[in-house]
C-alpha cells in the first residue's frame, strides 16, 4: 500500500492526525535545535566565566557574558552581576529570580506535545469506531449477497489504519517529549550548580573585601 493510499484508507481522522504530526515534527525540529545550541556551548562559557570571574576579572566575565545572551545561563548570570553594592543574600536571590523568569523558556511547546500525544491515540479510537459503523451499515444480515463487500473491507481498513497513525504519531511524539523533559531536568542541575560556583566565588570577594565587586551593565 502506498502512503497516499494508506492516508485515504485512515477516513476524516486522517487529516486532524496529518496535521498533529506536521505540527510535532516542527516543535521537535525547534526544541532540539534550542537544546543543540544550549549543549554544544554553555559548558565552555560558563567555564570561561567563572575562570574570570575568579582572578578578579569581572569586567571581562560580564563582557563574555553579554556576547552571549542568547543562552539563559548568561541571561541569569548577568541579571545578578549586574547588581550595585549586593549583600550575598541579595545575590542569591537574584540568581534564583532569574532563574524562575527562564524556566518558561526550557518547558516551552510542553502543553502542546501533551496534547498531541493525548489526543492523537483518541482519535485513532474515534477513526476506528467510524471505520466500524460503516462496516456494519454495509452489512445484510438477512441478505447475504445484498452486503456492501467494499463497505465492509472500507470500513475495517478505514478503522485498523485510524488506529495505526493515532498510535504512531502519540508515540513518535511522546519519545522526543520524554527527552525533551530530561533535558530540562538535567539544565535545572546545571544552573544550580553553576550558580552555587558563582554565588560562592562573590561571598568570597564579598567578605574579603567588605564589599561586592559586582558592576552594573
Amino acid at each position: 500500500m502506498s502512503l497516499t493510499n494508506f492516508f485515504v484508507s485512515g477516513g476524516i481522522v486522517a487529516w486532524p492526525l496529518l496535521i498533529f504530526s506536521l505540527l510535532g515534527v516542527a516543535l521537535i525540529i525547534e526544541r532540539a535545535i534550542f537544546w543543540y545550541r544550549i549543549k554544544s556551548r554553555q559548558h565552555k562559557i560558563v567555564t570561561t566565566v567563572l575562570k574570570l570571574y575568579r582572578v578578579d576579572q569581572r569586567v571581562a566575565a560580564i563582557a563574555k557574558l553579554k556576547q552571549n545572551l542568547d543562552l539563559p545561563i548568561c541571561r541569569i548570570f548577568l541579571e545578578a552581576l549586574a547588581l550595585e553594592n549586593a549583600t550575598p543574600t541579595e545575590f542569591r536571590l537574584a540568581l534564583e529570580t532569574a532563574t524562575q523568569a527562564e524556566l518558561p523558556l526550557f518547558k516551552r511547546f510542553n502543553t502542546l506535545f501533551q496534547t498531541i500525544i493525548a489526543v492523537s491515540p483518541l482519535l485513532g479510537l474515534l477513526g476506528t469506531i467510524l471505520g466500524l459503523m460503516q462496516s456494519f451499515a454495509s452489512l445484510d444480515i438477512g441478505n447475504v449477497a445484498g452486503t456492501n463487500a467494499a463497505g465492509v473491507t472500507g470500513g475495517i481498513s478505514e478503522a485498523l489504519t485510524s488506529t495505526v497513525m493515532g498510535l504512531v504519531v502519540a508515540i513518535f511524539t511522546l519519545l522526543f517529549a520524554n527527552s525533551f523533559r530530561s533535558f530540562y531536568l538535567r539544565q535545572l542541575a546545571l544552573i544550580q550548580e553553576y550558580g552555587g560556583q558563582l554565588e560562592l566565588l562573590y561571598r568570597l570577594f564579598y567578605e574579603k573585601g567588605g564589599k561586592t565587586y559586582a558592576t552594573s551593565r
